[in-house]
């Protein structure tokens, strides 16, 4: 057996094992192998994606992650587990400033640590050009006896956006797992079904691509708020009220300062330190 410590995080309770690299070397197993160990919910320690900072000097960024959801399957981006990550390397003195970059399967993202103890990270542009998602289909799709209006945005990871009066919950659980594998995104997709509450405000319930029902959805939330502005249902800033907690999420749509980037500021707690005996 081997003695390993590990770091438990969340985020609007979408959670998080965290741990170093040298703890990672220590198991012997590929990454997806252990993400799928520790993230189990019975058998393991229980989370929705195991992250590792990545120290190596061979990225323009000050540092760099690798990120797994709990199936073993790789993603791009998370925006909650950003900011837990953000947290994380800044408490350790990975790095030595409020404010750095990270280099990501989705390109460079900026997080901030702000005087709060919240974190906001620049998660950049919206990605809308369909080929770019990858998205493949109409903007109708035909799920069993509903059809829905869809709305495909990337966020770095794809994303499948629907605006509903109806309960949110009860199609996330009954109509997402037929979305995530849908032949209209061809790398899958994280699925949002959202009430639109007031201009400034909407409830969102998500299925996240290879981790099923989420408490929350950092990348889904910024995805959210873009198709609500283009659809002229928001503003450009929204707070986003997720099963495990709010989000405020900012569109700076044709700003001339942070052209067109997308900010999400929310949470990011610690929920224990461990060693692990795997």
């Amino acid at each position: 057996m081997v003695d390993i410590k590990i770091t438990k995080m969340q985020g609007c309770g979408n959670d998080f094992v965290i741990l170093d690299y040298e703890e990672y070397k220590k198991t012997g197993l590929s990454m997806p192998e252990l993400a799928i160990k520790l993230c189990d919910r019975h058998f393991g320690i229980g989370a929705d994606g195991m992250i590792i900072p990545d120290l190596s000097k061979n990225y323009e960024t000050d540092i760099a992650w690798y990120f797994y959801n709990n199936d073993g399957s790789v993603a791009q981006m998370c925006g909650n587990g950003m900011r837990c990550f953000a947290k994380y390397v800044f408490d350790k003195k990975l790095v030595d400033k409020k404010q750095f970059s990270v280099k990501t399967l989705a390109g460079v993202i900026v997080p901030e640590i702000l005087e709060d103890g919240q974190v906001k990270v620049d998660m950049g542009c919206p990605i809308l050009d369909y080929e770019k998602i990858p998205f493949k289909g109409e903007t109708t799709v035909q799920l069993k006896d509903k059809t829905f209006k869809i709305n495909p945005v990337s966020m770095g990871n794809p994303h499948c956006v629907i605006f509903t009066d109806e309960d949110i919950m009860f199609l996330a659980q009954n109509y997402g797992p037929m979305m995530e594998k849908h032949s209209y995104f061809p790398e899958k997709t994280n699925t949002e079904f959202v009430n639109i509450v007031s201009k400034s405000e909407m409830d969102m319930r998500v299925y996240e691509r290879g981790c099923g029902i989420t408490l929350a959805c950092g990348t889904g939330a910024c995805a959210c708020v873009v198709a609500g502005v283009l659809n002229n249902l928001t503003e450009n800033k929204v707070k986003v009220n997720l099963l495990g907690g709010a989000v405020t999420v900012e569109w700076c749509r044709n700003s001339e300062i942070s052209s067109n980037h997308v900010f999400l500021t929310g949470p990011a707690n610690y929920s224990f330190v461990a060693n692990y005996m795997l």
